[in-house]
């Protein structure tokens, strides 16, 4: 593995040995309040990962807006490739890079009464697409109600779970406060993904990062399925690492093995991760650690 610098982009470099491999980005950014601005700052980055042969890009939760910036629903607009929302930018892009984009945005969901007050409740949504025969949306199921904040306050649970398909791997989606319910994974994996893309926005905080962590390697394991996880940078960086500073992120972007290995990891400032994900080695780790099929529980459920 090596390191490039190319003027403020940090990349990190991996390798797979398969002949059966995929090269994806996670690209790790810190989005504001403005929806055009962020859109500048993910076409930047998603050229530069697409120069170097990414098939897949990732970007973070909340890539249209960042949380605690203002109301989500002004800018929410339906999930419509043809369209003029964030999803269908994001469309444009990677059908003029010829590759696939990953990236979290905010989709309208219903109108509710709390307090008096009359709130415009958005999806909190992750867009998968490549412009021309991909443009999916998975909802977040699993609302970050915790740590004495109510992402639910504004944001509707989804339903479904989503994958897809590209150059013949399966994807399964999920997005930050997911990644502590191995159930999804474990479902999302019996469905037959092989890699799972976490777009992510992860609270800072006394021992956040080392949960983060955790739970993060702890679903590779359960799922034996790669985990691609893009999140947002540590506004401040690393002088306000370990203070609480609400849901804007605290970087540590990452790559996962089937086994539960940190194949590469980003810091808090902005950095990108490009990997060659071995495929094979999904089906080999499920051969020698048979979790999915040996589980009766599982088997019932799905």
């Amino acid at each position: 593995m090596s390191r490039v610098m190319r003027k403020k982009l940090c990349i990190t470099w991996g390798f797979a040995a398969s002949l059966w491999t995929m090269r994806i980005a996670a690209i790790q950014i810190t989005t504001g309040a403005n929806p055009e601005d962020n859109f500048r700052l993910v076409e930047k980055a998603a050229q530069a990962a697409a120069s170097e042969g990414a098939r897949i890009i990732v970007f973070p939760e909340a890539s249209s807006q960042a949380f605690s910036t203002g109301r989500l629903d002004i800018h929410a607009k339906p999930l419509d490739r043809q369209g003029d929302g964030f999803d269908a930018k994001l469309a444009d892009l990677a059908e003029k890079l010829g590759v696939v984009l990953v990236a979290g945005i905010f989709t309208p969901a219903d109108t509710v009464e709390k307090d008096g007050k009359t709130i415009n409740r958005v999806y909190n949504t992750v867009v998968a697409t490549d412009g021309r025969t991909l443009h999916v949306g998975y909802d977040k199921i699993h609302t970050y109600d915790a740590f004495d904040y109510r992402e639910s306050d504004t944001v509707r649970a989804g339903e479904e779970l989503v994958t897809f398909k590209v150059d013949g791997i399966t994807f399964g989606l999920a997005t930050c406060f997911d990644i502590r319910f191995p159930e999804q994974f474990k479902v999302l994996a019996r469905l037959g993904a092989h890699v799972m893309l976490v777009p992510f926005s992860w609270a800072d905080g006394e021992g956040k990062l080392a949960q983060w962590r955790t739970v993060s390697a702890a679903r590779a394991l359960d799922c034996t399925s790669w985990i691609v996880a893009a999140g947002q940078a540590r506004p401040g960086g690393n002088a306000e690492a370990g203070k609480e500073s609400g849901p804007t992120g605290c970087g540590h972007s990452c790559v996962i093995n089937p086994s539960g290995v940190r194949v590469a990891e980003a810091g808090y400032e902005t950095e990108v991760i490009i990997h060659d994900l071995d495929i094979e080695e999904v089906d080999e780790v499920r051969r020698r650690l048979p979790v999915l099929e040996s589980n009766p529980i599982m088997r019932r459920r799905t």
